[in-house]
């Protein structure tokens, strides 16, 4: 059986059918570092990524110069900036490693720039465990391995091969000891992590807190994925 809703007005709450170009609410700006061919290093940053345990899953263009560093080498940091450094990132805006500049980003007005760490300031840092660089000035970096390549929007000739969805695997955070949470070496503070986010090509930063969360009762060590054992001994 078929449950009934009844639909009310409440409050003066009104709701329109809208078509926006671009569907970005607010997520956070990284920075993804790579090695070009020849050694130098690229970075580029970017906004559509989301987190699940140890893995991550980052947006990007097909024929961007970060996606094609990623898939030769397998490897990329993902750089962390926090609000503080949303000058450095906007030094970045409209460059691109390739060469020559892909149409789609010429009719944006990008242009190419091979020296992307020594515009914005950028300091590379030797990683880990991959050979790739991380930037200094970021208070969060995380070396990843490529896992998968997925197509978007496969069911869309028009838009097919155009963009691609990365999963990542993340095999080692560094962190500035500054934005750890008092007496716990393992947990970033969120009243001291103050992410640079993008909403609708715009930059911000959080505000303070607005309320306890219910969901903060369950103790963050229990979100720990299977995998992470694995990695941590590797």
């Amino acid at each position: 059986m078929n449950q009934q809703y009844t639909f009310v007005c409440k409050n003066n709450i009104m709701h329109t059918t809208c078509t926006p170009s671009i569907l970005y609410f607010g997520t956070p700006v990284i920075l993804i570092s790579t090695v070009n061919e020849n050694g130098s290093f690229n970075a580029a940053p970017i906004s559509s990524i989301f987190w699940l345990g140890w893995r991550c899953i980052i947006g990007i263009s097909a024929v961007s110069k970060t996606s094609e560093n990623l898939l030769r080498t397998g490897e990329c940091v993902i750089n962390l900036p926090s609000a503080d450094q949303v000058g450095m990132v906007n030094k970045l805006a409209l460059t691109t490693g390739s060469n020559p500049v892909p149409q789609g980003k010429q009719d944006k007005g990008y242009r190419y720039e091979s020296r992307k760490f020594e515009i914005a300031g950028m300091t590379p840092v030797e990683s880990t465990l991959i050979n790739l660089p991380r930037i200094l000035e970021c208070p969060v970096q995380m070396e990843t391995r490529l896992a998968k390549v997925n197509l978007l929007a496969e069911d869309n000739e028009a838009q097919r091969g155009n963009i691609i969805y990365i999963e990542l695997k993340i095999v080692r955070v560094h962190a500035e000891e500054s934005i750890l949470a008092d007496g716990f070496p393992n947990r970033i503070d969120p009243d001291k992590w103050r992410p640079l986010i993008m909403s609708f090509q715009q930059f911000y930063g959080l505000g303070s807190k607005l309320q306890e969360s219910t969901l903060a009762q369950v103790p963050e060590e229990l979100y720990r994925t299977a995998e992470f054992h694995s990695i941590q001994t590797k």
